[in-house]
């Protein structure tokens, strides 16, 4: 069974397969090599994709975009409170999870982030099903290096929606070091840095490339809320304001800010090439238009702090991997925003310009390098790929709270996985026979500044006067980078232990649900292509026969090619006026039209035929004449 490569971005995905040796990026209908991240809901159908963005201004509170930045976080989560006032569409909190609410053939539905990412992946899965021709079921997804556990959890549950069994997500970076890395046949030791900045999440890894087949993961860093969105947001902000200025109007709907936003995209596109960008939106405000001008030295402007972030983090991850920036021999370029000029500006002045690398495409790297890796969990016997070696780490450091709130750490950060460490703790007080252990993520010597992921009891221990007890507390994480933990009493051997999900974690019942709603909208997405075909087809009919009418008038007396054109028009505008009929009601349709025109439609062949057979007839009399005449 063949296993693809999913990049599920936050703008864009994009799917890849490992064949004949080689990748091939897998298009979608469309014949795009990458699909928007969008989901869509209208009074008709569900869209995915190409057809979901380019709807988007005219149904912004039903289109769905950016859920990569709210799956697997808790509602109040300070950096998804921010991200929320940047949705056109609505996010309640269930339960403290995000829910996102939208109306769909008129009734008010809420979905989780989880839900949505498994809607994405899914169309995924059919691109490449369509393309290859058969059924796909496994796949290696990838997600930012910095996805914290529970977002890494929740990406594994959008797969298992979707219908995908997920084999291994990998970290973005490492799987475009992976595709660069086959791609340039490397030989040698090489200290590879990605830099991946992409529409949603920027991360940056170093990696040590060991003979062109070990890939070993030095450090990671990063931020999972900054991307493409942000440099969009920013020059949404400077439109609304210069609109603001010039017509003392302030732009608040949710479609004209969506309509705002698609122009503040293509004007950060047009920057990449040209140092001025002129966008133009039509009816913007109480019938204003608007149009309006940024330079390219502006735009670096309002973006220059984000810039700054990401030379940070870049400067971060040199330390952490005990490097100099002379140590890095290549610098490599993924993700939509790398195109910025002033990006590889700013990483040619760091780093020195011999070390920047364009050679891969920057939106297509990360799914290839996760093809690869699929192929080499399935089993592919490639001899390009049997050597190949992946090593990666933990992102962020993982403990549990000590006494005074202290985070005593069990793994550190950038420690390579899969990984399993102990660390022996204690009772606090005296003759304690339960303990609650709580796991927190983060670099920070208080808990309470750090992340807690999940909690657990240890009960049943011997009453003993406090630090007489031993505990083991063991850290397991697996190649997922998900980490399983338990504590187990020396004395009894008494155990505990927890997968970590989220510290909301969703019940096997919610489970149940989503995978049971992802069919149901499977079937109905399934009938409604059905229910499209049939119309296509009554349509084709429709208007076949009407140019048989036309091209034919001199089989039909003048009444009755009146009355079929005429009837023609008639059906037609039915069409126009029931666009949303059920299949069978369209069957029902060509039925009826077929029983009423197929006598005529029959006449009018045959009267076709034979016309067709008399100018034959004459042709080739008159070609015998004319030959007869050229002997003479």
């Amino acid at each position: 069974m063949v296993a693809i490569g999913i990049d599920l971005g936050t703008a864009c995905s994009c799917v890849a397969v490992w064949r004949n040796n080689c990748v091939e990026v897998i298009p979608n209908e469309h014949g795009n090599r990458i699909t928007p991240s969008y989901v869509a809901f209208t009074q008709r159908e569900r869209l995915i994709g190409d057809s979901a963005k380019n709807q988007a201004s005219v149904n912004a509170t039903n289109t769905i975009f950016g859920a990569k930045r709210l799956i697997g976080r808790a509602f109040d989560d300070v950096g998804l409170q921010m991200d929320l006032r940047h949705f056109p569409f609505s996010v309640t909190n269930d339960n403290g999870k995000p829910k996102i609410i939208v109306n769909y053939k008129s009734q008010k539905r809420f979905f989780a982030p989880e839900e949505v990412s498994a809607m994405i992946l899914f169309r995924m899965k059919e691109i490449a099903e369509d393309y290859l021709g058969c059924k796909v079921d496994k796949a290696v997804v990838t997600v930012p290096a910095y996805f914290n556990d529970s977002q890494r959890q929740a990406t594994r549950l959008a797969g298992d929606i979707a219908g995908l069994q997920v084999i291994r997500i990998i970290n973005e970076p490492t799987a475009a070091a992976l595709a660069y890395g086959l791609s340039k046949n490397l030989k040698g030791d090489r200290n590879v840095l990605v830099y991946d900045l992409g529409g949603g999440t920027f991360d940056v890894s170093i990696l040590n490339i060991g003979d062109g087949s070990v890939y070993e993961v030095k450090a990671t860093a990063g931020n999972s809320r900054l991307g493409g969105e942000d440099f969009d947001n920013r020059i949404v902000a400077y439109f609304v304001e210069d609109f603001k200025k010039r017509h003392g109007k302030e732009v608040k709907s949710a479609r004209s800010l969506r309509r705002l936003k698609f122009a503040a995209e293509k004007a950060k596109t047009c920057l990449t090439s040209a140092m001025e960008a002129v966008i133009q939106v039509e009816s913007l405000k109480d019938s204003e238009d608007y149009t309006g001008r940024l330079k390219r030295t502006l735009f670096e402007q309002l973006c220059s702090d984000l810039f700054q972030d990401t030379l940070h983090f870049v400067q971060q991850a040199l330390m952490d991997a005990s490097m100099k920036k002379s140590d890095v021999h290549d610098v490599i370029l993924v993700g939509g925003c790398t195109k910025i000029p002033k990006i590889n500006k700013m990483l040619s002045e760091y780093f020195g310009r011999k070390n920047i690398s364009n050679s891969i495409n920057p939106d297509e790297a990360i799914a290839c390098g996760a093809a690869i890796q699929a192929a080499i969990l399935s089993g592919n016997r490639s001899t390009r790929l049997k050597d190949l070696l992946l090593v990666d780490v933990v992102p962020l450091s993982l403990g549990l709270e000590t006494a005074r709130g202290i985070m005593f750490k069990v793994i550190e950060r950038n420690t390579p996985i899969p990984c399993r460490n102990t660390k022996e703790i204690t009772t606090l007080e005296d003759y304690q026979c339960s303990m609650t252990i709580e796991v927190f993520e983060g670099e920070r010597t208080l808990t309470k500044d750090n992340r807690l992921l999940g909690v657990f009891e240890l009960h049943n221990i011997p009453p003993v006067p406090r630090g007489v007890a031993k505990i083991d507390v063991i850290f397991d994480i697996d190649t997922n980078g998900i980490l399983t933990a338990s504590a187990r009493d020396k004395s009894t051997g008494n155990s505990k232990s927890i997968t970590i999900d989220t510290v909301n974690r969703m019940s096997q019942q919610e489970i149940s649900k989503m995978v049971s709603n992802a069919e149901k909208f499977r079937e109905e997405d399934s009938e409604n292509k059905l229910r499209l075909e049939v119309r296509n087809q009554l349509e084709t009919y429709i208007y076949n026969v009407k140019r048989s009418v036309v091209e034919n008038l001199e089989g039909l007396t003048g009444v009755e090619c009146a009355d079929m054109i005429g009837e023609c028009k008639t059906a037609i505008a039915w069409l126009d006026d029931n666009p949303d009929c059920l299949r069978e009601e369209y069957e029902r349709k060509m039925s009826e039209l077929l029983r009423r025109w197929s006598t005529d439609i029959r006449r009018i062949d045959n009267i076709s035929h034979r016309i067709k057979r008399q100018k034959s007839d004459i042709i080739e009399h008159t070609a015998t004449i004319e030959e007869v005449v050229n002997d003479l």
